[in-house]
Parts: structure tokens; C-alpha cells; sequence
């Protein structure tokens, strides 16, 4: 057999096109590979990399992301104040899931808050001069007008939790609802009889489900789902404060807490102890996402586990595939892709 000796059917280097041909697969995919995405299979990735091999095929980086208009460049965008950031542990997780799973890649990752008007509008300049070939957003409410001028941008995007659930965008959520479920349905199986929520922002779609999951567990249950026994919260431990401070004033009978996040269930705590009420025989507690939090709290803190993590490398893979396809699936008249991670009630003292 002739060498090709890195040269092409032009006599040139070698290109994408001919890499695809002799692989007999498309030009996205193999872009895929080479862009490292994990959504290819391993026959694929062998038959695109003897191709690459027997071609001499070279990715020439500059070239390719002048040629694309790419950047080789990822925002995560976090439309809440640098505080919250940092004092939750979700986020820190989610960076996590998401660092790791670019690691492997040529890509780099900004990290962007737009928790003002101000930062949201030089976001928009930002996003507008196409200086990134996509985004991730988190924590993103009902209003934010951010995911809709991404859509008008045409640029790839994955949002962590779906603004409804008509959600437009390519989404990666867990189950909140069968989470919210489990940690009634935990209470109630310990003989507990007047079940109070402490829900997070309403205008976020994956609290509205939570608060769903507790009301279908009581009626489930044959219990009527009493509203003064919900009270919103913000997911801030302030916030857990603000909320078990007006459940007891309305309930003083109450005998357990579901709270939507585990911030809001510390803050929460510390009004009980206050209160003079025992945790857990007074009062049971269980709280969300399964963070440190929860793992450190005197007692441990019952919590349901969201896999944050791995939804971080989720969004990773489905963005890169976005990115590799050159469009957003919306704009390609493709359907939106949906990823829905479950949760685990994880069982400790606290309740």
C-alpha cells in the first residue's frame, strides 16, 4: 500500500472533509472526536482515528477556530451576586463537574456573573461580538431574558434547570420532583403528621416542582396539603431563617420540615434550637442537594442528593456536541434535548 505521506487527494494537507470520507462518517462527526466529545462511540472514535492516523491529519487549532469562527473558548454564567456563589455549595459543585469534564479538551472556561443590570448588559455586548462558542447557564428564573437572546444569537447553550417546561434550550436537570416525593414521603413513613416546606425562589422552575413533589406526596397520602405550612424561601440560609420563623408562628404544632435546599435547612435549625424544639424528636428535618452542609450539621441532616456533578459534565457533553455540530439544535430544527439525572434520599440523624 502507498504511503500517503500526509498529504491529501489535492496534494495539500490533508483536510476534515477527506478525514470523514476515509472514516465514512460525517464531517461533524468528526469534529466530535477530535474536539474530544464523549458522545461518539468507540467504533466511531477507532474508525475517525485510523483515518486521522493513515491521513497524516493534523488539527491545525488556529486555523480551525479562524476558519469556524471559533474561540475554543466556554462561559458558564451565573446570573445571581457573587456572594451567593460562593456561599452555596451548588455552585461549587456544579464548577467541579464542569472543569472536569473539559479537562481533557482544547477549551477554555470563563466564568461570568450577571447579577445586575449592569453586568447583564455588558454580558449582552459580550455574547453579541460572539466572543464564545457557547454557554452554560445556572441558576437561571423565570424572567431572565438572558437564555432567549442566546437563542437569537444562534449560540449553543445548556441550561442547568429548565425555565418551565416548555424550556426552549437544551437543558440538564435533576429530579426534583421525585426528590421533593421521597423526602415527604420519608417523613410521613416516621409517623410524622404535620409536614411543613420551606420552598425555594418560586420563580425557578426546579423549586416549583419540589414544592409539586411535597403537595402530591401528602395527597398521596390521603393528608390534605395545608398552606400555611408552605412558606417560600430564597435558598439562603437567611432566608431558611425568615421562613421557620413565620411556619412556627402559624404552626406551633408542626412536627417536621422539608426544606428546599440544605442552606435553608441551617438556618432553619437555628430557629428551632431557639425555639427549644429537638431535632429530631420535637421536630424532624430533612433538607436538599446532600451537600457538606448537610454531611457537618449537628445533627446530620437528612437531605435529598442531587448528582450536581454529574450534571455539570453533563452539560459539558451536550454543549461540546452543540458546538461540534456548529449550531444550536433549535436552529436546526432539531428537538430539544432534555437530560433529567435522579436523586437519592440520603437517610442521617436529623430526622
Amino acid at each position: 500500500m502507498a504511503s500517503h505521506g500526509g498529504r491529501g487527494r489535492s496534494g495539500g494537507r490533508p483536510t476534515l472533509e477527506e478525514v470523514a470520507a476515509r472514516a465514512g462518517v460525517g464531517r461533524g462527526t468528526v469534529s466530535r472526536v477530535i474536539n474530544g466529545s464523549p458522545r461518539v462511540s468507540d467504533a466511531t472514535r477507532a474508525a475517525v482515528e485510523a483515518a486521522v492516523a493513515e491521513l497524516g491529519y493534523v488539527p491545525n487549532t488556529a486555523a480551525r477556530a479562524l476558519a469556524a469562527n471559533r474561540t475554543d473558548a466556554i462561559a458558564l454564567v451565573v446570573p445571581e451576586p457573587e456572594t451567593r456563589f460562593f456561599a452555596e455549595p451548588y455552585f461549587s459543585d456544579m464548577l467541579r463537574g464542569v472543569g472536569a469534564e473539559l479537562s481533557d479538551t482544547e477549551m477554555q472556561l470563563l466564568l461570568i456573573f450577571a447579577g445586575s443590570d449592569r453586568e447583564r448588559q455588558r454580558l449582552a455586548q459580550y455574547l453579541a461580538a460572539h466572543r464564545v462558542d457557547g454557554v452554560l447557564l445556572v441558576s437561571v428564573h423565570a424572567d431572565d431574558p438572558l437564555p432567549d437572546l442566546l437563542g437569537q444569537l444562534e449560540i449553543p447553550a445548556v441550561i442547568s434547570g429548565p425555565r418551565s417546561a416548555a424550556e426552549s434550550l437544551t437543558s440538564v436537570d435533576s429530579d426534583n420532583y421525585g426528590g421533593a416525593r421521597s423526602a415527604v414521603e420519608h417523613l410521613l413513613a416516621g409517623g410524622r403528621r404535620r409536614v411543613a416546606h420551606i420552598t425555594g425562589r418560586l420563580d425557578v422552575y426546579g423549586a416549583q416542582r419540589r414544592v409539586d413533589g411535597y403537595r402530591d406526596a401528602l395527597r398521596d397520602a390521603g393528608r390534605t396539603a395545608d398552606e400555611l405550612l408552605v412558606e417560600p424561601g430564597d435558598f439562603t440560609e437567611e432566608g431558611g431563617r425568615r421562613a421557620m420563623t413565620a411556619l412556627l408562628a402559624r404552626h406551633p404544632d408542626l412536627d417536621a420540615v422539608f426544606a428546599g435546599s440544605d442552606v435553608m435547612a441551617a438556618g432553619a435549625r437555628q430557629v428551632l434550637r431557639e425555639a427549644g424544639r429537638r431535632i429530631p424528636d420535637d421536630v424532624a428535618l430533612v433538607g436538599y442537594d446532600d451537600s457538606a452542609i448537610a454531611r457537618h450539621m449537628d445533627p446530620p441532616l437528612t437531605s435529598v442528593r442531587q448528582p450536581i456533578e454529574e450534571m455539570g459534565r453533563a452539560m459539558i457533553d451536550l454543549l461540546l456536541t452543540e458546538i461540534a455540530d456548529r449550531r444550536p439544535a433549535v436552529s436546526r430544527g432539531l428537538d430539544r434535548r432534555r437530560a433529567v439525572l435522579p436523586t437519592e434520599l440520603v437517610v442521617r440523624a436529623s430526622s
